[in-house]
């Protein structure tokens, strides 16, 4: 302990030394591990929405801007980006469609600045009595390139921490999981805050080619500080996925507080960029070659035992596409048209025989396979 205060306090030039050194090696490991790949450097804001739209707006557009000063490709804004309004009426009556102003402003500026946003949780209008919670990613064309409805929904009770909420009886559940999009630093599954709690999902999102997840959110105080960071590395860590949180901080009104601390976690659990509590945004490098290596070096995907337990079927390989009468698929020896086919998925396709065999017989084929199976339904 003498010796460690000597060193410390004794020798200023032996101090000054250590110090440059200890500064010279802080500096390089920050220049290498948050700007050496700039063409994949991504900027997670955070801030504190209010009820005023426009002042709202205005923060986010400075965070955006002095983001993209930086460097940043890609840019996250948090769930509630647009406002929280704690009243459920004057909520539903700000709301606005996708095509509103508000979204309009967001695309002319990703537009103008040439790069992709994610825009956490949008109080998407809906109904007369409810709305969507709604996360979009616009490209730098200023176009939607992706959208996804929110499907957890936080509805809770936690006398102890003074939490409760129910979010049901605003927001309109999502019925199915987006594709993973496609953008400039790599495959990114959309998610919104409490997904977070539901592996099952962030597991099906990976399994259909994401390499990114994001869950912007506006998460309550209570809970922050105990499960915040511990969920959102057990999610990079289990699918071996960067993981992006944009988040709400601080105080919204006299009854509302969100915990802050947005961060960025890379595929090996760690964190590599965090905010604290106060509004503004960090840079982070995205390195896909970084997935590519960890998961070759350990292969969940291969090594899931789903001869045991469940595959995870994501509502991704669900979404139904378009089929026009002039279509063929082929099925064995024959050939099915289009007019014959009554659903399709990416996949499988379901049709009828030109002339039925049996009454309410229907035939489910299963696309790129050799595997052909019959369904009777009742």
């Amino acid at each position: 302990m003498i010796r460690h205060t000597t060193r410390q306090f004794g020798n200023p030039t032996i101090l000054w030394n250590d110090c440059c050194q200890m500064f010279i090696k802080r500096f390089y490991s920050i220049f290498k591990n948050t700007f050496s790949d700039m063409d994949n450097l991504i900027a997670v804001c955070q801030l504190t929405s209010t009820a005023n739209k426009e002042k709202n707006f205005q923060a986010c557009k400075t965070l955006i801007t002095n983001a993209h000063k930086c460097g940043a490709k890609m840019i996250f804004l948090p769930e509630s980006f647009d406002y929280i309004e704690e009243d459920k009426a004057k909520s539903l009556e700000m709301a606005e469609s996708l095509d509103g102003s508000l979204i309009n402003n967001y695309k002319s500026l990703a537009k103008s600045l040439d790069i992709w946003l994610s825009l956490g949780g949008f109080h998407e209008k809906f109904s007369e009595t409810k709305l969507r919670n709604t996360h979009l990613v616009i490209n730098n064309k200023g176009e939607i390139a992706e959208k996804y409805h929110k499907i957890h929904l936080y509805d809770v009770q936690i006398p102890s921490k003074s939490i409760q909420s129910f979010e049901s009886k605003l927001v309109e559940s999502g019925t199915e999981i987006s594709p993973a999009v496609k953008t400039p630093i790599g495959n990114i599954g959309l998610a919104i805050c409490y997904d977070v709690r539901f592996s099952q999902m962030a597991i099906a999102l990976a399994e259909n080619g994401a390499d990114i997840l994001t869950y912007p959110s506006a998460f309550f105080f209570g809970t922050g500080a105990y499960h915040w960071e511990i969920l959102l590395r057990a999610r990079a860590i289990e699918t071996q996925c960067y993981v992006i949180a944009a988040a709400q901080t601080g105080n919204h009104s006299s009854t509302r507080k969100s915990w802050g601390h947005s961060l960025v976690v890379d595929p090996l659990g760690t964190v590599i960029a965090q905010c604290s509590e106060e509004p503004g945004f960090v840079l982070a490098p995205i390195d896909l070659s970084l997935i590519k290596s960890i998961r070759q070096s350990m292969p969940l995907e291969c090594q899931r035992r789903y001869d045991i337990y469940p595959k995870m079927i994501s509502s991704t390989l669900c979404r139904t596409t378009s089929i026009e009468d002039f279509n063929e698929f082929k099925f064995g020896s024959s050939i099915v048209k289009g007019l014959q086919v009554f659903y399709k998925t990416q996949l499988s396709l379901a049709f009828t025989n030109i002339k039925c065999v049996l009454p309410g017989r229907i035939l489910l084929k299963r696309i790129n396979t050799i595997i052909n199976f019959i369904c009777f339904f009742m």
